[in-house]
């Protein structure tokens, strides 16, 4: 099972592309990931470049996308919502004709060093993806607070046991839940 990675941070010390990155030795067997280009080597979306073509970085994501079994949107919270340049990538994305996020099972995870964990921007990722149509799996969350106390300053990697528990668990789910969206997908086809 592949799965996409789409990291929603631009900072080169985020702790959200060190999660990311520890997705992999957390995952039950048979699961692959392919983390995607940064969201920041996208233009800003305008409707006027749209109308001359989509440009190749847009159009090779939106291939991605649509080629994985499943997506993991991994993001920071930047004032109570989603950060403008994941925002962007899927607002180009949404406009592709072939629809890639339709009916893709999509995994939120967020690490922030707020006590929240960045939940207020995960409940407003789900508000967007509805409309493009995507199949978000809802439990169980992974909303990593206080992230600075939790991955190692040095090496980045995430040191924190139960989080890393929690993720672990969640991507079993998850991988459940692509199996049994796709199984959906083809009994409908």
């Amino acid at each position: 099972m592949k799965l996409a990675v789409l990291v929603g941070s631009l900072r080169k010390g985020s702790f959200n592309a060190a999660l990311a990155r520890a997705l992999p030795a957390l995952a039950p067997a048979g699961l692959g990931f392919e983390t995607l280009p940064s969201v920041g080597l996208l233009p800003l979306y305008d409707a006027d470049i749209q109308a001359a073509g989509f440009p190749e970085p847009v159009a090779a994501l939106g291939r991605a996308i649509k080629a994985a079994d499943g997506i993991v949107i991994v993001m920071p919270e930047y004032n109570y919502s989603v950060p403008g340049g994941l925002k962007n990538a899927i607002d180009w994305v949404s406009r592709l004709p072939d629809k890639p996020f339709a009916g893709k099972p999509v995994l939120i995870q967020t690490a922030s060093i707020s006590l929240l964990g960045g939940a207020r921007a995960q409940y407003h990722l789900r508000q967007i993806l509805v409309f493009l149509d995507a199949a978000v799996m809802n439990l169980p969350e992974v909303m990593v607070a206080q992230a600075q106390n939790k991955f190692d300053a040095a090496s980045g990697e995430l040191k924190d046991g139960p989080t890393r528990e929690l993720i672990a668990k969640q991507l079993q789910s998850f991988a459940a839940f692509v199996r049994k969206t796709q199984a959906g997908a083809a009994v409908q086809a």
